[in-house]
């Protein structure tokens, strides 16, 4: 991606004098950050672009030593570069020449440090250099390569061997120049450049090692006889049970046992107030517990947890490829073979036009040329934006899947939405029962029976209410899902079914005796279901799911934002209006099934409408797959999560603005990114290849270009950089 891609592997090729990096573990995949399809266990460089491949999963001990490692490398550098910039410049600076015999020990001095530093501190470069010529994919590497060899070469020759060159390529002393100090101070300021964009691009990942960081290093373990023993993560199992005691963090994902406490989920859904927890609750690992002990049972470890997943799904975002980034490939496919022409080109007219010594100048010009042209601001303007923004919505609870997404959702003129934990809390409770025929203890415990193997928040309202009222709770069998009708199975010998008016159609059961309690119900916002025993109703139930404070804020600046507010769900109409009268919702279409509900979504996509989808349920999967942008809520099952571009960690709407601010921040970060690229090139090779002499007498030394070039890629790390602190509202 940068200088700094390649300073992992210059620190790794620098060994005999900087401390090796720890090695990652055995078998850890590698990726390139520019070209994320090349992936290796082990490190090494990109086929394509040569940089140096990092890790796919970012670690907590991935930058240690590696920025003290270039930084003292570059010093080095430094200081054998500064008596050669000295010897080789005293001269032009301060008109004074080095006496006889001191002269030929100065211009051997210079020789020999600069080798060193263009031969050792500039290996990375030529190695690179030369790979990139392999599968002729010319980058920076080439220019960098060729600049300074060319300079160093040349310099060589004119040293060893003075007597090859004609009177017109001497200086006013009678000597061949050399250009020993460009070479050397080329490398040098190439390798500054990396020390700065390599801790600079440290403290893009920040965001996901602090989200590493809050997992504890030990878990306290629960043994079968009651022992309790502390142990690392990395030795916990699926079925383990641990303890978490008052102020600890949680080691891993699991389920409550035992106990009561609240939990302190802010680094997962953004939210201060701690969340109570009892038993069959779920617990996150890394939140904080706080004033209870809990009893848990492990149910996820290592990859599979929810911190996790999220660090993979930010780093494989922040490695992706955006829409925008196309513009810079089509351009650097012909960059460096146009650059190379340009240097040759300039070579040429100073050959031919400039002043004495004329090969001097136009060596200088060509070497120029070559360094301020490495397209590196080029190849940065939008995968830095695209790390940092990334990082930068993981911190606010949003989860991009990929930088096309981020580019995407800032376009989006329709939100189309589920309302069931999208719009309400998505924790209905059961408000009433009215029977048919049966005792109300038996038809909720049979119709909890069926529920409880579900996700949803409905039969998860239902268990808990046969739960709280003491029921025993029969297993069941042939459990079957309906999805946008609902649930059906066998319990102690007896068919049940539980859901809307079109599974009772399905199952053939007459639901009229309940259809006036259950219109009732939804006119008042309520949500109606039918359970039905053996084929015929037993009762109609009453699921009262309040709509989040949160709801209405976020849906009236959407709004405002000109967003077309669209409602799909698969609850009945009456249920569905009551919901919308008092939100500012354009258009709500009910009783949608998954089909009907990515059905509206295409409709809405062939009327010209960029549409964002945001469900939470198994029902919004092919909605989800089918809008422009998916957004699924972290409250939400996982395929809903799975099918989503977005995922809103806190669930709930407000984080969809959130998103689509850091979106338009994002996308003006690279546009101003790669404006000043272009800019900075289209400025820059003009310059270095003499443009300004014939008006000005001035012309660009390859030391200063190199400069320029390290500054313009520390430029738009800079200006990407600022995104961490960009306000999202």
């Amino acid at each position: 991606m940068s200088h700094a891609c390649c300073s992992h592997g210059a620190a790794a090729e620098a060994s005999p004098v900087v401390t090796p990096v720890p090695p990652m573990p055995a078998g850890t995949v590698y990726t390139c950050p520019m070209h994320p399809e090349i992936r290796q266990e082990g490190p090494g460089s990109c086929p394509k672009c040569g940089m140096a491949l990092e890790p796919a999963m970012p670690s907590l001990d991935e930058d240690d030593g590696e920025v003290e490692a270039m930084a003292r490398r570059f010093g080095l550098l430094l200081a054998l570069t500064l008596p050669v910039f000295v010897v080789a410049m005293g001269p032009h600076l301060f008109g004074w020449m080095w006496p006889s015999p001191w002269d030929a020990v100065a211009r051997w001095g210079e020789a020999l440090l600069a080798s060193v530093v263009v031969l050792w501190g500039g290996a990375p470069f030529f190695a690179r250099g030369w790979r990139s010529l392999k599968p002729w994919s010319p980058n920076m590497y080439t220019l960098i390569a060729l600049g300074t060899g060319v300079a160093w070469l040349y310099s060589v020759v004119a040293l060893l061997l003075p007597q090859a060159f004609p009177p017109s390529m001497r200086n006013m002393h009678g000597q061949v120049d050399v250009y020993f100090e460009s070479a050397a101070v080329i490398v040098t300021l190439v390798t500054l450049g990396d020390f700065l964009e390599l801790r600079a691009r440290r403290r893009t990942g920040a965001a996901l090692r602090g989200l590493l960081g809050l997992v504890p290093k030990t878990a306290r373990r629960v043994g079968a006889d009651g022992r309790e023993d502390d142990m690392p993560l990395d030795q916990l199992h699926v079925g383990d049970h641990l303890r978490v005691r008052p102020g600890e963090k949680v080691p891993a994902d699991g389920t409550v046992i035992d106990g009561e406490s609240h939990v302190d989920e802010a680094m997962l859904t953004g939210e201060a107030t701690p969340v109570a927890k009892r038993a069959h609750d779920r617990l996150t690992g890394g939140t904080q517990n706080q004033h209870g002990a809990l009893t848990m049972r492990v149910d996820h470890v290592g990859a599979d947890t929810v911190l996790s997943r999220i660090v993979m799904m930010v780093a494989e975002a922040q490695r992706s490829r955006a829409p925008s980034q196309r513009i810079a490939d089509k351009v650097a496919a012909w960059f460096v073979p146009g650059v190379v022409l340009v240097a040759a080109l300039a070579f040429v007219a100073w050959w031919s036009f400039g002043p004495q010594p004329v090969f001097a100048h136009a060596l200088v010009a060509a070497v120029s040329v070559l360094i301020i042209a490495c397209p590196c601001a080029l190849g940065l303007a939008t995968p830095m934006s695209i790390m940092v923004a990334s990082g930068r919505g993981a911190q606010a609870g949003v989860l991009f899947r990929d930088a096309a997404a981020i580019e995407t959702l800032r376009d989006i003129d329709t939100l189309v939405f589920d309302k069931t934990g999208t719009l309400t809390e998505g924790k209905p409770a059961l408000a009433d029962v009215r029977t048919f025929g049966r005792e109300r203890a038996e038809v909720l415990a049979y119709a909890a029976a069926v529920e409880r193997p579900s996700e949803h928040p409905l039969a998860a309202a239902i268990v808990a209410a046969a739960e709280t009222e003491g029921l025993a709770i029969p297993p069941v069998a042939g459990f079957r899902v309906m999805v946008g009708r609902g649930v059906a199975g066998r319990v102690d010998g007896h068919d049940v079914a539980v859901g809307n008016g079109r599974l009772m159609e399905d199952e053939r059961v007459d639901a009229a005796a309940g259809r006036d309690v259950a219109e009732k119900w939804r006119a008042k916002g309520a949500t109606a279901m039918y359970v039905a025993i053996d084929g015929r109703l037993a009762a109609t139930l009453s699921l009262a799911d309040p709509v989040k404070a949160s709801t209405r804020p976020a849906l009236d600046a959407l709004h405002e934002a000109g967003v077309h507010l669209v409602m799909l769900t698969g609850d009945n109409a009456a249920t569905a209006k009551a919901v919308a009268a008092s939100l500012p919702i354009d258009d709500v279409h009910a009783g949608a099934s998954p089909e009907d509900k990515a059905n509206i979504v295409a409709q809405l996509k062939a009327e010209g409408r960029k549409v964002a989808m945001a469900g939470d349920g198994v029902n919004d999967a092919p909605a989800l797959a089918k809008a422009d942008i998916g957004i699924g809520m972290g409250n939400g099952s996982d395929i809903a999560i799975e099918s989503a571009s977005v995922t809103l960690l806190k669930g709930d709407l407000a984080g969809i603005a959130r998103a689509r601010s850091l979106s338009a921040a994002t996308v003006k970060n690279i546009r101003q990114n790669l404006f000043f690229a272009f800019v900075y090139n289209a400025v820059g090779v003009p310059l270095a290849a003499g443009a300004l002499y014939p008006v000005l007498g001035l012309t660009l030394s390859p030391m200063v270009a190199a400069l320029a070039m390290s500054l313009s890629s520390v430029s738009v790390v800079g200006n990407a950089l600022r995104l961490r602190t960009e306000t999202i509202t």
